[in-house]
C-alpha cells in the first residue's frame, strides 16, 4: 500500500504526522522497557547469588552459636550445683574453720599448722597465709 504524500489533504496529514510520532515514541518505550528489564534480571540474579554467599558465611557463625549456646547450657548447670555444694558446705560451719584459721594467720600461724589445724587443703592455707598473715613457712 502506497499513499501519495500530495493527495494527504490537511487533517489527514496532521493524523498521519501524530500516528508516525505515537509509533516512534512506542518504539523508543519498548526498547528502554527492554532494556529496563534485562537490567533488572541481572540485578535480581546479583543479588541472589549475593544472598547465596551470605548465607554460606553465616552457617558457621550459627553452628558456633549452637556450640557455644550448649557450652552455656552446661556451664550454667555446672554453676548451679557448686552453689548448691558451697551452700551445703557453708551450712556445715567449714566457713568458721576459715574464719578461725584466718585468725590463726593473723597470728602468724604457719602454712603447715593450718593444714594440720584446721584441715585445710595446702592451696587454701597458702592462700588463707599470704592473705592474711606471715607468706611462707
Amino acid at each position: 500500500m502506497h499513499i501519495e504524500l500530495q493527495s494527504l489533504a490537511g487533517p489527514d496529514l496532521a493524523i498521519a504526522a501524530a500516528a508516525l510520532v505515537v509509533a516512534a515514541i512506542s518504539i523508543v518505550l519498548t526498547s528502554l522497557a527492554r532494556r529496563s528489564a534485562r537490567i533488572a534480571v541481572l540485578r535480581c540474579a546479583s543479588l541472589a547469588a549475593e544472598m547465596q554467599e551470605l548465607q554460606r558465611s553465616l552457617d558457621p557463625a550459627a553452628t558456633f552459636a549452637m556450640h557455644a549456646e550448649r557450652r552455656i547450657e552446661r556451664l550454667e548447670a555446672q554453676q548451679s550445683r557448686l552453689t548448691g555444694r558451697i551452700g551445703a558446705l557453708e551450712s556445715k560451719g567449714d566457713g568458721r574453720s576459715f574464719d578461725r584459721a584466718i585468725d590463726s594467720a593473723r597470728r602468724g600461724a604457719t602454712v603447715t599448722n593450718l593444714t594440720e589445724r584446721f584441715g585445710l587443703s595446702r592451696g587454701e592455707a597458702d592462700l588463707v597465709a599470704r592473705l592474711h598473715g606471715r607468706a611462707g613457712e
